[in-house]
């Protein structure tokens, strides 16, 4: 197992999906529901996350390939997109593309509608992280590699399952000065971890800057 890589891809993936910045979300999306409804759709979203989660990583450098795009040119745009959405955190907002708009977060009225859309996607498996994992899946070249990279995916999922599955529960003892903590901690390691993005992906495209 590669500790460095995994280690690396934990920090980003956890600032992105940080179960604890998205709690709050998913109780203002399943609003009405009973603690039962809310477990099940917790359950659902997982499932779905772990799907598109699981076909990004497999396939996001071949559809990259399909349109003519290398890693390092996405690299250079992903990494823009994951500062904004660090940068957003930093200032205590959300990145409408990462999270969705306000109108995306309240057009059902139905809470077991929301499952799919809009809490696995575009709130969960959004632009930032679409962009980490196949930028992180691309640099594990051994099964070792590959092993750290599927393991931090499935731990940091699980957090986020456990988190939304006792969501009714959570929401109760976590304040609002917790999570603005979080966000702003999660946000500098974001926007950390961007820069290098960037950095990497102009330092091949571009031979001089190196």
């Amino acid at each position: 197992m590669d500790t460095a890589l995994a280690i690396k891809f934990f920090g980003a993936l956890f600032a992105i999906m940080n179960p604890f910045t998205n709690l709050p979300i998913f109780l203002g999306v399943t609003e009405g529901a009973t603690r039962a409804v809310q477990r099940q759709i917790a359950i659902k979203t997982i499932a779905f996350t772990l799907i598109m989660g699981a076909i990004i990583a497999v396939a996001g450098s071949q559809v990259l390939r399909l349109f003519g795009i290398s890693i390092d040119d996405f690299r250079v745009a992903g990494g823009l997109v994951v500062l904004l959405i660090g940068l957003n955190m930093l200032n205590g907002k959300e990145s409408s593309a990462h999270h969705g708009t306000t109108a995306e977060q309240t057009a059902f009225p139905d809470p077991a509608s929301v499952a799919f859309y809009p809490m696995t996607f575009p709130m969960l498996v959004g632009p930032g992280t679409i962009t980490t994992l196949i930028l992180f899946t691309h640099q594990a070249t051994s099964w070792g590699q590959w092993l750290s990279v599927g393991a931090v995916f499935l731990v940091v999922v699980a957090i986020l399952g456990l988190v939304l599955f006792f969501a009714g529960n959570l929401g109760a003892y976590l304040s609002a000065t917790a999570r603005v903590i979080m966000t702003r901690v999660m946000g500098m390691i974001l926007a950390a971890i961007a820069v290098d993005m960037i950095a990497s992906g102009l330092k091949t495209l571009l031979p001089g800057l190196g």
